[in-house]
């Protein structure tokens, strides 16, 4: 059996990459990509030419624009990044069908088996880089026997181990020692500790970064003995805890005994280190594929009748019902698109009140547009897929003799009329068919709400029933030429008419909701009359008091 093969791939530059590839050029100098935390913006990504200026990651934007006049910055999107590495994990597919992704910068391939078919494992790293650079992105590799090792190496491959605290750091010393460190001669020789017993790191000029670094088969120990304990996917506080310790490689954590290590910093730590050894399994859990129905149809010669149309949808339609009731989903958004001899496209979008896999009820929607469809010089082909897919739990069929009581029950169930909405839906659009759910709240045009029928269902219950009857139609308040008294008027002018009071019902008094803002009801509070006229209309007028406002009549409603 051979043995096990993790490919990691970071991007260290990916938010910012993400926005030079999104501008195509617009931005040449330095960007920077920054965030919000705990109320600073902080540079989460950068590209070349800004790290070039001296900027890192997790730096004020305050101080990166000190360092850099011209820098140009741009907000951190975290979906659109998420979509972008779900993008590039479709990418990396093409050396393994075992792909995770690692966080929010990086991917996690197993490449067991895979290798040979681009010749070697170099040369898939090489392969891999040179589509990175195509793409216009940074990245760092590193490949091992597990996880773990991967990811370090990646990562850390280039770094040395640094101290956390030195005796040559002045700075870091009390008052009194810094001043006679500053006093002593510069030519005064001074001996110095090894950096790996507690001396100094070596201040080296910072190289450029390789392109993947690669563990042999057995090779992790020698391969993740020299990197930093961070490496092994620490927190910050163990790493800083074992630097003050002198534990700064993970080689120098491979020779302690692990009981002492567990007691003392936890399991975490041992965890890690036998995750990255291959003592303890770390499976790499790539991310589902999502469902996708779609059929298509190859015609012989070009068509452009409808009735050849149907045929083809005929052929096609219970072969992608298939399909979803094979995956127990149904379809609710679907599109037809025709593919004509002049390498034009043309293409309709159907949507169903209901999820639905049955091709009796799919196909008359279908046929409603297919007027819509411009044949052209002729159709040589079809293709229709689900764009949007729901599930659909199992039912039980009824026989010939429970058919009359199948019809009652899908009557009841109300398939009946989400057919009449999605007939409707596939005319008018599924939008604009619209039901009202009741809502509670005391002001009369707050007491419903209103949502798309298709994707609502309807509301469980019977309606509450006002205190007070309600109108039929409710509009904005109109204002009514009438005295500016609180009693109703015995004549009074409304849309440029005048009317007669034969009838009066109420007060009603309704008050604003003072704990919110609403520019409708600074009008103050409103004593509402049922006011029959002589003509026979029957009118729901308030006056206002006058909150912010001037006092008045206005007209609300009318009932039927």
């Amino acid at each position: 059996m051979p043995h096990r093969r993790i490919l990691s791939l970071w991007f260290p530059r990916l938010g910012a990459e993400r926005i030079l590839r999104a501008e195509r050029g617009g931005i040449a100098g330095p960007l920077a990509v920054v965030e919000e935390v705990s109320n600073t913006q902080v540079i989460s990504a950068l590209n070349t030419a800004a790290s070039a200026e001296g900027l890192q990651a997790g730096q004020p934007l305050r101080d990166a624009h000190a360092m850099c006049a011209g820098l140009a910055v741009r907000p951190r999107s975290r979906a659109a990044e998420a979509a972008f590495l779900a993008a590039l994990r479709r990418w990396a597919g093409k050396f393994s069908p075992w792909v995770a992704e690692a966080g929010e910068d990086g991917l996690t391939v197993d490449l067991t088996g895979c290798a040979h078919l681009f010749g070697s494992e170099a040369a898939l790293m090489e392969t891999a880089g040179r589509d990175c650079a195509e793409m216009g992105l940074s990245v760092r590799m590193g490949l091992a026997d597990t996880l773990g090792a991967a990811w370090a190496l990646a990562r850390y491959a280039d770094e040395e181990a640094a101290p956390e605290r030195s005796g040559d750091a002045i700075d870091q010393e009390a008052r009194a020692t810094r001043a006679r460190a500053q006093k002593r001669s510069p030519r005064q020789s001074v001996k110095r500790r090894h950096w790996t017993r507690g001396g100094a790191a070596p201040q080296l000029q910072a190289a450029v970064p390789q392109l993947g670094r690669i563990a042999e088969a057995g090779q992790a120990y020698g391969a993740l003995a020299p990197l930093p304990v961070a490496a092994l996917r620490l927190d910050s506080a163990t790493v800083a805890q074992l630097n003050r310790l002198g534990l700064r490689r993970i080689g120098d954590l491979l020779g302690q005994p692990r009981a002492s290590l567990a007691r003392r910093f936890g399991q975490g730590l041992v965890l890690r280190l036998d995750q990255a050894m291959g003592s303890a399994p770390e499976p790499v859990s790539p991310a589902r594929s999502p469902d996708r129905f779609a059929v298509r149809l190859t015609l012989p010669e070009p068509i452009g009748l409808m009735e050849d149309l149907l045929a083809g949808i005929d052929r096609m339609l219970p072969r992608l019902c298939a399909r979803l009731e094979a995956r127990g989903k149904g379809a609710r958004v679907l599109r037809l698109e025709a593919h004509r001899c002049d390498q034009a496209m043309e293409a309709v979008t159907l949507g169903l009140a209901r999820a639905s896999r049955a091709p009796d009820r799919i196909r008359p929607l279908l046929e409603m547009k297919l007027e819509q469809i411009d044949a052209g010089y002729g159709i040589d082909m079809l293709r229709l897929e689900v764009l949007q897919a729901e599930a659909i739990h199992a039912r039980t069929p009824a026989g010939h003799l429970q058919a009359s009581a199948a019809a009652r029950a899908r009557q009841e169930d109300g398939a009946a009329l989400e057919d009449l909405i999605g007939r409707l839906g596939a005319r008018l659009g599924l939008e604009a068919i619209t039901r009202y759910h009741p809502a509670e709240s005391h002001i009369p045009e707050k007491t419903f709400t209103v949502q798309a029928a298709a994707w609502s269902e309807p509301a469980a219950g019977d309606w509450p029933l006002p205190p007070r009857p309600r109108p039929l139609r409710l509009w904005r308040p109109e204002l009514v030429h009438a005295p500016d008294v609180p009693q109703v008027p015995e004549q009074f002018r409304w849309r440029g008419r005048d009317w007669v009071l034969a009838a009066a019902e109420g007060p009603e008094r309704i008050a604003p909701e003072w704990w919110l803002e609403d520019p409708e009801w600074r009008s103050g509070v409103r004593d509402y009359w049922v006011v029959a006229t002589g003509c026979g209309a029957r009118l729901w007028l308030f006056f206002a008091h006058g909150g912010a406002l001037s006092p008045g009549w206005f007209c609300h409603g009318s009932f039927a």
